[in-house]
């Protein structure tokens, strides 16, 4: 397992407002224990079910933030939000929205997801499209929190596809600033760095945690 420290040095060398969600998909609650054990307290889960699972195992320790990061399905609402998570970070459509928004009793924090890259194997809503269905989630959408975006880069080996795809979602986000947004949330293990320079302030690491 990673040196978790030399980790959050490196990236705070590159910009010390930068969360870290330690993304514990395909891991046991075993690693979650130790990244907790070096400091770690933000976590996310790609499935609702693995979600429920660590949150049972892992119910001791309260002070841990668990993130839903993966699509969520509509017969999988009512399981995650009775999980409460700290920040559903996939909200990949209007639709989705509202289909939560109706089943809320609290105030769900929440990210848009957006498919800067326009790949078909991706979720999210279109650059074009984010900040008008952004602003109607916001506006119609009273249970949900908006805080920001989300995004995946562009699967390329070319990093100036990747780069794009970066600072397209950046560039939502900063206009959206301005409509409350905190949160920018891109790069994985494999672009975190290229990520975090083109003003990612939340990334979502996985494999790399666990070498």
């Amino acid at each position: 397992m990673i040196n978790l420290q030399n980790l959050m040095d490196e990236i705070n060398s590159l910009n010390e407002n930068v969360t870290l969600v330690a993304v514990s998909k395909n891991v046991s609650s075993t690693e979650v224990k130790a990244l907790y054990a070096q400091g770690q307290r933000v976590f996310g889960e790609n499935r609702v079910q693995e979600l429920a699972k660590k949150c049972s195992e892992l119910g001791e320790f309260t002070d841990i933030k668990w993130h839903m990061i993966g699509r969520l399905q509509n017969n999988k609402i009512n399981q995650l939000l009775s999980l409460r998570p700290a920040l559903w970070q996939s909200c990949d459509s209007f639709e989705r929205a509202s289909e939560v928004n109706k089943r809320l009793n609290f105030t769900l924090d929440t990210l848009l997801q957006i498919n800067s890259a326009n790949e078909d194997s991706k979720q999210g809503v279109s650059y074009e499209n984010a900040s008008e269905i952004y602003m109607r989630i916001k506006e119609q959408c009273k249970n949900i929190n908006l805080k920001g975006v989300m995004s995946i880069g562009a699967h390329s080996d070319d990093e100036r596809e990747v780069q794009k795809s970066f600072e397209l979602s950046y560039k939502i986000f900063e206009n959206l600033r301005a409509h409350g947004a905190q949160i920018c949330s891109m790069g994985m293990s494999s672009d975190f760095r290229l990520a975090i320079k083109c003003g990612s302030n939340m990334i979502r690491l996985g494999s790399l945690l666990y070498i």
